[in-house]
């Protein structure tokens, strides 16, 4: 895993600072999975505009949270078996600190 420092320029209000470079499937694959999202997001929208019928936009707001929570898990699994399991092999063991308070995030 590379991981580069932030400069102000380029900072996220909402990242830490850190990067890394995914290689081309895994990028690709997530893009995917956030395009079809995003696409599901699109489609609620216009449900709403048409004004579907509150149980069927339910549902659909339903596959859109399972959709995200898939993306969640292969990302945090790509997380434990690069960024995780790269810090401990160079001894930076602050990453185990800093992947619970991850979790505990993810699991509110």
């Amino acid at each position: 895993m590379e991981k580069t420092e932030t400069t102000e320029k380029d900072a996220c209000a909402y990242c830490s600072g850190k990067h890394k470079n995914r290689d081309e499937k895994e990028r690709k694959d997530l893009m995917n999975r956030l395009k079809r999202i995003e696409g599901q997001v699109r489609g609620v929208e216009g449900m709403l505009e048409n004004n579907a019928y509150c149980t069927d936009i339910l549902v659909q707001v339903s596959a859109i949270t399972s959709a995200l929570n898939s993306f969640n898990k292969v990302l945090l699994a790509n997380h434990m078996k690069t960024c995780v399991a790269d810090n401990i092999r160079e001894g930076n063991d602050e990453i185990i600190d800093e992947l619970v308070v991850t979790l505990q995030k993810l699991m509110k």
